[in-house]
């Protein structure tokens, strides 16, 4: 029996942020080492930043990532501690984590299956490792790189990083042919929906298949921009869960841990035997440093567990709440801003945006407490000496504005009154019309003609649109703070956004995600609300609406759905074409028996109209603000899916669905 005690670090960095990111890595280790801990591991590419795009490309970075690696080698004393950094070797940059044993840097292991699809585009700056070991040369030292299996006082520590756990020959099996008793998993893995459950079985499944303790590390917080990282940490063992801590936390780290018996699936190690050795590439990858003792600990309950929100089914609403909300907290910190600025219309997008930054206040609150929250939220409480509620807190970040037409109804102006007062947001109405009819009028004039809504609907509709940007843009140059964008997932898939209109704004919170579930998420947050913050009844008077631009007459009672289809079934259509890629005939046989009350030649119609749309407005997805990754439906050209801003058409395709089908 060898009982020691294993820890799972998770860092919120910030790519390039040296001062920052070393400060937090030594504020973990120093937490490890007041709680006993013998082994620690920290996140993928901690010291630089997973995010830093192109910036990998620069020598300077990896420069810089290697001298602070070195003025944090010597405080980790005590303890075995490992550290993910860009690491060059032979002209080559590799993704690599290292070990540290009592303030001596041991080696470097790279990782070997690089992630390339999706958000992920770690083959354009990094090299996959080609297996085996070498001998890593640097300031007239030499340390191990590659496969590495290190000896620690008798413990056997391997390295699986990230995308490693994912392949299918996981580099964990050569290192089991070495009676490994501890692999370290060091992640930047992005939050989508449902991930987590994935991650578990990988966990679990190496713990058992390669009979070690696991410990698996990852990033939590909006690192860079896109994607959100839910710190999902655990530590298995013999195949089982022995710890986990609650994701999405506002906190700069965390620990868990818990004490393993590191031997219950291996004897005291032996050198491995030659046919284990052949199964390892042919190499000899044993480190051993017996100058360090650990601790032995007793066999305590693991330091932390999930909140009662995760340790129940699945729900998806809880998911998007979390983790936008945490989003937010952090693009609007690390950007400097001091706030947020939403137009407000009454409707489902502009609501939901304005919610989920009033959650985000109230979630950091239950978590941090008042004194924490003000600390957590330094941008903008330079000028607020006084310590602040939640709900006080929502009111000086948060500015709602209501921008009426006069084909704005009545209905829309209370329901954005009510969702503000009820969230604590402070709240303006401007009206806009005199600024829409001097547009028309100056237009018309150099015409020399009247502008009319049979002959101008398109124009006239998105005027009114662009002349709400403005003062909002003002309000947030004003406040230094954030205009969001409001613009949803399945409008984007067709263009039914005004650009420069309600696509204004630098982040764009709710586009990765579809129409159709924000209105079942408003629903949610109506009737039950995240955990521990509730219902809020007032989104009543918007979740009773038919989803509107009013943007024409009143009298000709507009609504989405009626200008586009039925969003369930836009949504399914974006499905199947954008993400699962089936042509246009294809989506229709497969739509046929799942909507079968809409007649065949409507729904060839509408198959049309998604294709077209979605050709025609590639260049306006071009140009939408960041939004977060969510899920793998995201339409981001950036990041996710990319599409020719010029295309056919879908002419072909399109006449083929018309011809099989008879239409």
């Amino acid at each position: 029996m060898r009982l020691i005690k294993l820890a799972a670090g998770v860092l919120n960095q910030t790519p390039l942020d040296w001062p920052g990111n070393r400060h937090r890595i030594l504020a973990a280790v120093d937490a490890a080492r007041e709680q006993g801990v013998s082994i620690l591991c920290l996140p993928e590419l901690c010291i630089s930043g997973y995010g830093c795009e192109d910036a990998f490309l620069s020598p300077d970075v990896e420069r810089s990532a290697w001298e602070m690696l070195h003025e944090i080698v010597p405080e980790c004393r005590g303890l075995v501690v490992s550290l993910g950094l860009p690491l060059r070797h032979e002209q080559r940059l590799y993704d690599a984590a290292c070990l540290i044993s009592d303030g001596r840097l041991l080696g470097f292991v790279a990782k070997r299956f690089l992630a390339g699809e999706g958000i992920h585009y770690e083959p354009r700056w990094f090299s996959a490792w080609p297996g085996g070991c070498d001998t890593f040369r640097r300031d007239d030292r030499t340390w191990p790189l590659g496969d590495c299996v290190f000896d620690c006082d008798g413990v056997r520590i391997a390295f699986e990083i990230c995308e490693d756990a994912w392949a299918a020959d996981r580099p964990g099996a050569e290192a089991a042919a070495h009676g490994v008793h501890v692999i370290l998993n060091p992640s930047a893995s992005h939050f989508a929906f449902g991930k987590a459950r994935v991650r578990e079985r990988l966990v679990l499944e190496g713990s058992r298949a390669f009979g070690v303790a696991y410990v698996y590390s990852n990033l939590v917080g909006n690192e860079a921009g896109r994607a959100i990282y839910d710190g999902d940490a655990m530590i298995a063992a013999a195949g089982e869960i022995v710890a986990r801590n609650t994701r999405f936390s506002y906190r700069e780290h965390a620990l868990i841990s818990a004490v393993v018996d590191v031997y219950a699936a291996h004897p005291a190690p032996l050198p491995p035997s030659p046919s284990a050795a052949r199964a390892a590439n042919e190499v000899e990858p044993i480190l051993y440093d017996t100058a360090f003792t650990f601790q032995e600990s007793e066999a305590l309950p693991a330091t932390a567990a999930p909140a009662s929100w995760e340790s129940g089914e699945f729900v998806k609403e809880e998911e998007f709440t979390r983790a936008v909300a945490l989003g937010l907290i952090d693009y609007m910190r690390k950007s400097r801003s001091k706030g947020f600025i939403v137009s407000l219309s009454g409707g489902v997008d502009s609501s939901a945006t304005a919610c989920l930054v009033a959650y985000a206040v109230r979630l950091l609150e239950l978590e941090l407490g008042p004194d924490e929250l003000k600390c957590k939220l330094h941008s903008v409480s330079e000028s607020i000496p006084e310590p602040l509620d939640a709900t006080q807190w929502i009111h000086a970040i948060l500015t709602t504005v209501y921008q009426s037409t006069a084909n704005s109804s009545e209905t829309t102006r209370r329901a954005a009154r009510d969702v503000a007062a009820s969230i604590g947001a402070k709240h303006y109405e401007f009206d806009v019309e005199d600024l829409v009819q001097r547009y028309i009028g100056v237009v018309s004039e150099a015409l020399g003609r009247p502008l009319a809504w049979d002959t101008d609907d398109v124009a006239l509709q998105n005027i009114q649109a662009r002349v709400r940007a403005p003062g909002v843009w003002m309000l947030a140059n004003l406040k230094s703070a954030l205009l969001l964008s409001t613009s949803n997932r399945s409008e984007a898939a067709v263009g039914y956004a005004t650009m420069d209109g309600d696509t204004s704004g630098g982040l764009a919170p709710i586009a990765g995600i579809d129409k159709a579930f924000l209105r079942r998420w408003l629903s949610w947050a109506e009737d039950v609300g995240p955990a521990g913050v509730g219902a809020n009844p007032s989104l009543a008077a918007v979740n009773a609406q038919e989803p509107t631009a009013e943007l024409r007459p009143p009298s000709a009672e507009q609504t989405d759905e009626a200008d586009l289809m039925p969003y369930e079934l836009l949504d399914a259509i974006q499905r199947a074409a954008i993400r699962d890629r089936r042509s246009p005939h294809e989506i229709f046989r497969w739509l046929a028996p799942r909507f079968p009350l809409i007649d065949r030649k409507q729904l060839i119609t509408w198959i049309e109209r998604f294709f077209k749309l979605w050709a025609r407005n590639q260049w306006k997805r071009e140009r939408y603000a960041p939004s977060f990754h969510l899920d793998d439906q995201n339409l981001d050209p950036k990041t996710w899916c990319r599409f020719p801003i010029l295309s056919g058409h879908f002419e072909r395709e399109l006449q083929e669905l018309r011809r099989q089908e008879g239409a």
